[in-house]
């Protein structure tokens, strides 16, 4: 009953603004669980036969083109800040020839004028790839098609994003814990809009088990976002502990690094299912990104450094990303890989606790990246 009655305090808006501000403020990262990509290693080609300059980032998502594989995470709206960090996002994007989501448009749902916050995305880009975003949760406590439409319609979407975060909403005082029936509901609105939908955890990644479920509902990309990176246990734990909620704070404690590593959701979800996959969740660098795509991804995802980038501006967004590209480019050139498409199939290792994890789970890497188009056969698992 305590917890009932401190979540009914809150705003949506002044929780928008505590995500930011903890976000750009706390650490948020995860302590003793790691994405896996340092247990990835690409192996170095000291005859690349290519040349930098002749490199092509150049990808194809959901029928839109991108200048590289990467896209910009949904992660807020609905208040002034938020607007700002997506007009700066949006900005860069459509310069760039990339790709983002928006955060949660339950506020401007709710809130018609709050709408504003979001459509600073399309006015910023109009010709970039967005994507709307819409609570699992919401989906199970009453949204239809109607609600869904909204979102999409409020920005011009070119996809829909249904994010699943069940611990974060078990840690909120004013979360909602509402999940049965959700794949249900995924499944009719995959039957009936015209837009496609990519189902995204928020940090917890996704299983095997679940992407088969996911795909047999009708979506048309699964989004990992695995642990490893941004802790929403920790982000709930601060504000908790901000507001004396002493039930928030153990919670957030106990679960700060609960999930499935990055790298092991990712490897999971490619080896299952045959729709597009993307690879989010702890992706800090262009090496990450270029370990994404070889481990079977379509795009890598990035969150957390691109809303500190965008708290100083549209020039500081587009450095990083164009700082992302140029790292990705030199991953490229140093496994020989001209495309996005020979990234695909350069020879890999993975070793240490991933190995072990993915081993036990089923997935061994020894049958998953051994035998790689013109290249060795020993890649291995240590």
């Amino acid at each position: 009953m305590e917890r009932e009655l401190l979540g009914g305090k809150f705003r949506i808006e002044d929780r928008k603004n505590d995500h930011i501000r903890i976000c750009a403020e706390r650490d948020v990262g995860a302590k003793e669980i790691s994405t896996g990509f340092r247990d990835v290693y690409l192996i170095h080609r000291a005859l690349p036969e290519i040349n930098l300059s002749d490199i092509r980032t150049e990808i194809s998502f959901l029928g839109h083109s991108f200048s590289a594989p990467i896209i910009v995470e949904g992660m807020t709206g609905g208040t002034e800040k938020a607007m700002e960090i997506n007009a700066a996002i949006a900005e860069a994007v459509e310069e760039l020839r990339l790709g983002m989501g928006v955060g949660s448009q339950r506020a401007a749902i709710e809130k018609p004028n709050l709408e504003r916050t979001y459509r600073i995305v399309r006015e910023k880009a109009p010709n970039a790839f967005i994507a709307a975003n819409i609570g699992g949760a919401q989906l199970a406590a009453g949204y239809t098609i109607k609600e869904v439409a909204s979102a999409i319609d409020m920005i011009g979407a070119d996809a829909l994003v249904i994010h699943l975060n069940p611990l974060q909403e078990a840690i909120q005082p004013e979360g909602e814990t509402l999940y049965a029936g959700i794949l249900q509901k995924i499944s009719y609105l995959a039957n009936r809009l015209d837009v496609p939908i990519i189902v995204k955890e928020t940090g917890c990644g996704i299983s095997c088990e679940v992407a088969r479920m996911l795909e047999g509902a009708g979506v048309s990309c699964i989004d990992v976002a695995g642990a490893g990176g941004t802790s929403w246990a920790a982000v709930e734990y601060y504000r908790a502990a901000e507001r004396g909620d002493t039930y928030g704070q153990d919670l957030g404690l106990i679960f700060w690094d609960w999930g499935i590593p990055t790298v092991v959701s990712l490897v999971e979800v490619v080896n299952s299912v045959r729709i597009p996959v993307i690879a989010s969740g702890g992706v800090r660098a262009g090496l990450d990104i270029a370990k994404s795509i070889a481990l079977g991804a379509s795009l890598a995802g990035i969150a957390r450094p691109v809303l500190l980038a965008a708290l100083k501006g549209p020039k500081e967004t587009k450095r990083f990303l164009m700082s992302l590209v140029s790292q990705l480019k030199c991953a490229m050139f140093l496994t020989g890989a001209k495309s996005i498409e020979d990234l695909k199939r350069v020879p890999l290792v993975i070793v240490g606790k991933t190995a072990e994890w993915l081993r036990a789970r089923g997935f061994n890497p020894d049958l998953l990246y051994a035998r790689r188009s013109g290249v060795s056969e020993w890649a291995c698992l240590i």
